[in-house]
């Protein structure tokens, strides 16, 4: 079946140059020109992938963003942010904010598709992995994007709840920074080796005395035991 992909920008010449070489391609797509359209939409329909641009007349992208992501309902639907907006500081709100990429304008569109494609493989395999994770007093379910110590629910961030998932999924493996960064945000360097400790820190704190298994290997990275 066709995945659907949807498209927000202001700009109809861009939606218009996306759709077409998406749909040579063979997605299925549906444009929109403001965030309102599209959160509208998503109520009723959800879309295998979002296009999102930053700068949107009414609720800009990162406040779509935000929500989507923090929608239990929308929270797993890919998005890849499209903006004028290139700055590092712009790049790393996006991907904090739990974006799974990001192009800036001007883009060439065949590195869309082929970024749109990548993005969908690793959301499959995602979704083939087991979905709860239980150590000690720790669950994780990653088909609810809920985490829980004990029977306590713990309001963590999408990136916190990845990097968590990521430690997770190897107990007692130790993952160094670039290994946490590239299975983030892929090989596109844009952040820096201290987002991942500032995300640890916070975590931690979070967790409670269960932050206490995310333990620190001194000049290399972190891993989580029991």
């Amino acid at each position: 079946m066709s995945k659907l992909v949807a498209i927000v920008d202001d700009e109809p010449d861009i939606v218009e140059l996306i759709t077409h070489h998406l749909e040579k391609e063979g997605f299925k797509v549906k444009g929109f020109y403001d965030g309102e359209n599209l959160l509208s939409y998503v109520r009723k329909e959800l879309p295998d992938i979002i296009i999102l641009d930053l700068m949107l007349p009414g609720i800009d992208g990162i406040e779509v963003c935000r929500s989507l992501k923090y929608d239990e309902r929308t929270s797993s639907v890919p998005i890849i942010m499209l903006t004028a907006k290139g700055s590092e500081t712009d790049r790393v709100v996006g991907l904090e904010l739990g974006a799974d990429d990001y192009i800036v304008k001007p883009f060439s569109p065949r590195e869309l598709v082929a970024r749109i494609k990548a993005v969908l493989r690793r959301t499959t395999l995602k979704e083939e992995a087991p979905k709860i994770t239980r150590i000690g007093d720790l669950t994780i379910d990653s088909t609810k994007f809920e985490v829980k110590v004990k029977d306590k629910r713990i309001e963590l961030t999408p990136t916190e709840l990845r990097i968590l998932e990521i430690l997770a999924s190897h107990k007692n493996w130790v993952f160094n920074r670039d290994q946490l960064l590239n299975r983030l945000w892929g090989h596109d360097k844009i952040v820096v080796d201290r987002t991942i400790d500032v995300h640890i820190k916070k975590l931690r704190e979070k967790l409670g005395e269960v932050g206490k298994m995310i333990k620190t290997i001194r000049g290399i990275g972190y891993k989580l035991e029991e």
